[in-house]
């Protein structure tokens, strides 16, 4: 079996997302790139019909034109989301897309995220991407305008996808689910904030414009 390590890598984090909300039975996929030739990905229905429970060689491998080189399952149809980012920009390393239930909230409104814990500063702004369908190649483009705007020095990005769900960029799939955990618990943070500020529960003592020496590292 090909690349047996990180494919059963992708599988144990893959469970492990579902199980923590990071997605849902409605979708979700995720992809590594391994070298200029492959990546490993998740298949179609991995939720609905696995609930994100899946075996090795469940994982597919794919090589750049998007044909299956070993696996047991179909290409999901947003193959071209992830492709566009990996075609991008050749430092991003794993794209991560889930239905998080936490984002999902800023998602389904169409609004972007405030950015609030230390834990997230590194993410800079985290936007909600104009709708396009799921799947399509007008969601797939959207996508790759937004990636080749980024700064190429900066991996950690997180965007929001219009009525549709998260996708995490990162240059490795353990930093992926990392930082999607982080948007998670921003996300949750970020949304009880704002039902605070509209009840008059404020700090006093805090301002905006105050400046802070977050810590940015690992």
């Amino acid at each position: 079996m090909l690349y047996p390590t990180e494919r059963a890598n992708l599988a144990k984090i893959t469970k492990n997302i579902y199980q923590r909300y990071g997605t849902n039975a409605a979708g979700g996929n995720i992809s590594v790139r391994l070298n200029d030739e492959h990546i490993i990905m998740t298949p179609t229905l991995m939720s609905q019909n696995h609930l994100c429970d899946l075996s090795p060689y469940q994982i597919l491998v794919v090589d750049m034109n998007e044909m299956i080189v070993e696996g047991d399952g179909r290409l999901t149809r947003e193959i071209n989301m992830h492709m566009a980012c990996y075609r991008q920009n050749r430092k991003i390393g794993c794209v991560l897309h889930g239905h998080a239930r936490e984002s999902m909230v800023f998602a389904s409104m169409g609004i972007d995220m405030p950015n609030l814990t230390e834990a997230t500063q590194k993410f800079g702004e985290i936007p909600c991407l104009p709708f396009a369908p799921a799947c399509s190649p007008e969601l797939a483009e959207i996508v790759s305008e937004h990636v080749k705007q980024l700064d190429n020095d900066v991996l950690s990005k997180v965007m929001l996808l219009n009525k549709h769900g998260v996708l995490v960029l990162e240059e490795s799939l353990n930093k992926a689910n990392d930082m999607l955990e982080r948007l998670e618990y921003n996300a949750y943070i970020a949304y009880k904030s704002m039902i605070f500020n509209k009840l008059g529960i404020t700090n006093d003592t805090l301002h905006e414009e105050q400046a802070y020496a977050f810590n940015l590292e690992e």
